[in-house]
């Protein structure tokens, strides 16, 4: 039960980054003018991504543990929560990330404040899946 609960906690802390930077984070960073909001953006998506992609893995290794431990089934749902945030990162945000660090700061046009919009209603999703793994990881504690 172990891996369970650390797979909880893994979870909670993504879903928690993860909310706060689309409650608090990304309409702060909207209150800037579009070279600032870009200034911002780069350095925090470089350490938002260096915080959450390993919690990503680790949540999912976790449940993935706990699930073969238990075989509650609950808790591979949990893992397949965590681990979906990769293929959304690579295949949906990828593109837009991309094209957000190529831009200079200093020529930002209002492509970039679009840009940035568009981000945050991708990285909500981000939010969805780490809310949707520890209701499921809490679930699969609680009956256990």
């Amino acid at each position: 039960m172990l891996f369970g609960y650390l797979a909880l906690i893994s979870a909670a802390v993504f879903a928690g980054a993860a909310l706060y930077i689309n409650v608090a984070e990304q309409p702060a960073r909207l209150a800037l003018d579009d070279a600032a909001l870009l200034t911002q953006w780069k350095p925090s998506y470089k350490r938002g991504f260096a915080m959450q992609a390993p919690l990503a893995v680790i949540g999912c290794l976790l449940g993935l543990t706990a699930w073969w431990q238990s075989e509650n089934w609950i808790f591979l749902a949990g893992s397949l929560f965590m681990i979906a945030n990769w293929p959304w990162t690579l295949l949906a945000m990828m593109s837009t990330n991309n094209r957000l660090m190529a831009m200079n700061p200093m020529k930002a046009t209002p492509t970039v404040r679009e840009l940035v919009l568009r981000w945050g209603g991708l990285h909500a999703v981000r939010s969805i899946f780490g809310v949707a793994a520890v209701i499921a990881f809490l679930s699969a504690c609680i009956t256990a």
